[in-house]
């Protein structure tokens, strides 16, 4: 299958989904570190998988939902050399605001470890690396892909264990795991997205990327720490699933929350606001305040940061300002 022309009608689950994106991600970074918060609402530190480490594909699939259609729109309306200026100026604008908050968060109370590299980064990485492939056709894509996915595994397993594992979202060598589920999300995207299709295809292939992993994980253990390919497969195709809800409820059955299309419109504001607020409970040296905060107090503080970037994301929407991933 070979990627069509496509409307450039806005899709409102793409946003809705988007702004589900930040919400979760808003919420695994301040539960992280609350020492009653359990651990199956943490990122798991090496082998195994929890909700929480499903989150961060979540904006990569988002990303992969739109990648192909901009590129091909720019294209027309532009020219190709305009559009991969365009796409160069976004991720490296990613890599350079990523470097600024991973410098920024010691200063905020988080931890300095991870100061070298952040989910920006990696985003930032995988968008330069999926930019040449991103006018092909579908097939070569999924063949690239998989062909970058084990070869990252071989090395991983090989060579970069330990500096993938000292890393924050993997390091430099852990993009090129980040750039494989992009890459492979916009294969998904193409399904979802071709006009000659019905949508099993789509649900099908999410389904079958699930099962791969899921087989996979007898041999490759499934591992966010690692971007392993186990947890390439499975974030990717429940990436793709929980989308397909969402454009069920909202562009078929008009199920919306006007909240989410506000935080999913600006999620770049929105993210880079939630680090100054969580610093507001990060960098206070007084465990009662947020390390050992009791359950009353963690709801409230979670509450206070929900509220003002939800308020943010309105009045942004409000005034038609807006600027995305």
């Amino acid at each position: 299958m070979d990627p069509s022309p496509q409307p450039t009608k806005r899709i409102e689950s793409i946003d809705q989904f988007r702004g589900f994106a930040i919400l979760l991600m808003v919420l695994a970074n301040y539960l992280g570190r609350p020492n009653r918060v359990p651990a199956w609402l943490k990122h798991t530190p090496d082998v195994g998988l929890t909700v929480i480490d499903l989150i961060a594909p979540l904006f990569v699939y988002a990303i992969g939902l739109t990648y192909g259609l901009s590129a091909r729109r720019r294209t027309r309306d532009t020219g190709k050399r305009q559009a991969v200026e365009h796409f160069l100026e976004r991720f490296l604008s990613m890599l350079g605001l990523g470097a600024l908050v991973a410098a920024g968060g010691p200063f905020l109370g988080f931890d300095p470890s991870e100061a070298g590299w952040g989910v920006l980064q990696a985003l930032g990485v995988a968008g330069l690396l999926c930019l040449p492939l991103i006018w092909s056709p579908t097939w070569l894509r999924l063949a690239t892909g998989l062909a970058l996915l084990g070869g990252y595994q071989a090395l991983l397993d090989r060579y970069w264990m330990n500096g993938v594992l000292q890393s924050s979202h993997g390091g430099i060598q852990g993009s090129l795991g980040w750039s494989a589920m992009l890459i492979l999300a916009t294969v998904l995207a193409d399904l979802f997205h071709d006009p000659r299709r019905r949508r099993s295809p789509y649900l099908w292939a999410c389904a079958f990327a699930i099962l791969l992993g899921s087989g996979l994980a007898f041999w490759v253990p499934v591992s966010k720490s690692r971007i392993s390919t186990s947890y390439v497969l499975i974030a990717v195709g429940s990436s793709g699933l929980l989308f397909g809800a969402f454009y069920l409820l909202v562009d078929r059955l008009h199920v919306r929350v006007p909240l989410l299309s506000a935080w999913g419109r600006n999620p770049l504001v929105l993210y880079f606001l939630h680090y100054l607020l969580l610093g507001a409970f990060a960098l206070p040296s007084v465990g009662w305040w947020y390390i050992d905060a009791p359950a009353w107090l963690i709801v409230l503080e979670l509450l206070c940061v929900l509220g003002v970037l939800s308020w943010v994301g309105w009045y942004l929407a409000r005034k038609q300002w807006f600027l995305a991933l």
